[in-house]
This record gives C-alpha cells, sequence and structure tokens, in this order.
C-alpha cells in the first residue's frame, strides 16, 4: 500500500472511531437504547417520519433532548480544545503547550465566574453573550501574557511566554476560587464551572458553538501549510517569506475564539489540548492539512468518551469531566516532560 493509501485508511479508522464514540455516547447510560432506535428516533426529528410502534415512553425524549445534545456538545468542545493545543504547539515549538497551560481557559473561566457574581449568565441572551465575553477575557490574557514575556526576555522565546502562561494560569485559577468563596450564593456554579460538565446541556449551547468551532478549524486548516513552516522555527520561517509576528497574532486570535467559547458554555477542562495532539502527530504524522482534522476527529471521540466515563462510572452520582481528563493527562503530561527533558541532555 502507497503512502496516500496508508494516510486515507488511518484518516477512516479516526472517522470510524469518533462515529463509534457518538454512538456509545447516546446508547450508553442508566438506560440502554438500541442503534436502530437512536436513528429513527434522529430521523424522526429530522424528517417528521413516523417512529415504530416499538419507540414509547420517554426514550425519544430522552435521545434527541437530552444525551444528544450533550455528545454533540461534548465532541465540539473535545475538537477545538484539541486542535487549539496543536496549533499551540506548533506556534511555541514546545510539546508542553497548551491553551490550558497558557492560561487562556482560566482567563475565560474568570470571566465567566465574574458573569456568574454579577447574574449576567442567567439572562435570556447568556449563550450569545458569553461566548463574547470568554473571547474578550481569552485576548485580554493572550496580550497579558506576551506583554509580561517581553518585559521579561525581550527575544521572547517561547520558553519565556510558556513559564509566565502557566504562572499567570495559577494565578486567574486563585482569582477563580477566590470568588467562589467570596459569593456564597455562586459558589457551588464557580466550582463546578472550574473543573468542566457536560450535564444539562441542551441544544441552545450546541447551536451557537458549533459554527464557531467550524469556522475557526476550518481557518487553521486552511493555513497549514504557514504552521507547517512555523513548527520549524521563526528564523526559518521568516527566511521561507511568512510573516511571523503577524501570522502568529492571527493564531492567538482564533485559539482565544475557540478556547473562549468552549469554557462559555462547558466550563474548564484541562489536559486535552496537551494529550491528544500528540497521538494524533503520531498517528498521522507532522503536517498540519491532516493533523487537524485528526485532532477534530480524535479530539472530539476522546471528549465524549471520557464524558461517557464520568457519567457511567459512579451512576447515578457524576464525575466532574474535568477530573477524569486530568487522571489521564497528567501521567502523560509527567511522561513529556521526562521525554523533553532526556532529550534536551542528549542534545
Amino acid at each position: 500500500m502507497n503512502r496516500i493509501g496508508f494516510t486515507s485508511l488511518k484518516l477512516v479508522l479516526l472517522v470510524l472511531f469518533a462515529l463509534a464514540a457518538l454512538f456509545f455516547g447516546v446508547a450508553v447510560g442508566s438506560v440502554s437504547i438500541p442503534f436502530s432506535q437512536i436513528c429513527s428516533i434522529v430521523v424522526h426529528k429530522l424528517f417528521d417520519t413516523p417512529l415504530p410502534e416499538s419507540i414509547t415512553g420517554v426514550t425519544p425524549d430522552l435521545v434527541w433532548n437530552i444525551r444528544l445534545p450533550r455528545v454533540l456538545l461534548a465532541f465540539i468542545v473535545g475538537a477545538a480544545l484539541s486542535v487549539c493545543g496543536a496549533v499551540m504547539q506548533s506556534m511555541l515549538q514546545n510539546p508542553l503547550a497548551s491553551s490550558y497551560g497558557l492560561g487562556v481557559s482560566s482567563g475565560a473561566g474568570v470571566a465567566v465566574a465574574l458573569c456568574m457574581v454579577f447574574g449576567l449568565s442567567q439572562s435570556s441572551w447568556s449563550n450569545w453573550l458569553m461566548p463574547l465575553i470568554c473571547l474578550g477575557a481569552a485576548l485580554c490574557t493572550i496580550l497579558l501574557v506576551m506583554t509580561l514575556s517581553q518585559r521579561i526576555d525581550p527575544s521572547l522565546s517561547n520558553q519565556t511566554i510558556i513559564l509566565v502562561g502557566m504562572v499567570l494560569s495559577l494565578f486567574l485559577s486563585a482569582c477563580m476560587s477566590t470568588l467562589a468563596t467570596s459569593s456564597p450564593d455562586h459558589s457551588q456554579r464557580i466550582l463546578s464551572w472550574q473543573l468542566g460538565s457536560f450535564s444539562m446541556k441542551s441544544w441552545s449551547q450546541v447551536v451557537p458553538l458549533a459554527p464557531v468551532v467550524l469556522v475557526g478549524s476550518l481557518l487553521l486548516w486552511r493555513f497549514g501549510r504557514e504552521l507547517d513552516l512555523l513548527s520549524f522555527g521563526d528564523e526559518s520561517a521568516t527566511t521561507l517569506g511568512l510573516s511571523t509576528k503577524r501570522f502568529k497574532w492571527m493564531l492567538l486570535f482564533l485559539i482565544s475564539l475557540l478556547t473562549g467559547a468552549s469554557v462559555a458554555f462547558v466550563g474548564i477542562i484541562g489536559f486535552v489540548d496537551l494529550v491528544t495532539p500528540h497521538i494524533v502527530r503520531r498517528f498521522l504524522g507532522p503536517s498540519h492539512r491532516l493533523l487537524i482534522p485528526g485532532c477534530v476527529l480524535f479530539g472530539g471521540g476522546f471528549m465524549v468518551c471520557c464524558d461517557l466515563a464520568a457519567r457511567t462510572l459512579t451512576s447515578p452520582s457524576e464525575i466532574p469531566i474535568g477530573s477524569i481528563t486530568a487522571l489521564l493527562g497528567a501521567p502523560f503530561f509527567l511522561y513529556l516532560f521526562l521525554a523533553s527533558r532526556n532529550k534536551g541532555q542528549q542534545m
């Protein structure tokens, strides 16, 4: 099998993994639902066809109004965070880089916490206002990281950016905890937001988020060649005709857009944007024209699987999705850290 055929086979496998994750996410739960019934309900809702007599009771509402929007939202958020992680790692040329570690997620999280305290999250237009506020907060966080990094290191090295981002992320997380403890009426919501959750989500969250993630991911895929150049280093990319400074700011805006919109609806979910790009990169290779679609498929499916574990392992109670991703991601982070350290010592 030639190289193109082998790559196509890998993409097909990722598509099958994503579809399997979506199916099991809808089918498995306190009540198991057969694949045939899921298909019949979806077709009924989309095309107004009659339901089979075997489908009765609350099953249609369970599939269409509870499980399907939750699973789709998990897939969309997982795809968005994975794409952001892949772009961040290439831009900063560091395997430990992520939007979570750079403080972008925490910045958006502080904005959400403030909205909760001041009652903006309960308004009828919060599903459209919150992403805009989170986008602004994420952009401000990025701007602060870059400004502080330049003050500390005028050369604006990638290592300095990552360290400043991690410090700022810890500071913003502390701010969220302070807001939670100082606002007893909202403390439970803020604390649960810090760990992320897909519980009680509906189509009202899926509809505004889906086009944002689709457009942002397509734009990043469109700049796949430029991302490939950037991954070789700023000097090499500049020599080959890429305006690295302008391009990085554009990337930071898109990363802030995708991360801020995701945090606005489901809270802060760490490690997904760190782990999944490495797995996809090893599976498909470093080319961003393949890496970004691969991150969409694998990252989305991975998040659906994590959410499935979160709501079934301790049923009827539910584990925060951020706890599941942290349990999986923290050992992987340690492995990456040790691997990069050993590589540096060998060089």
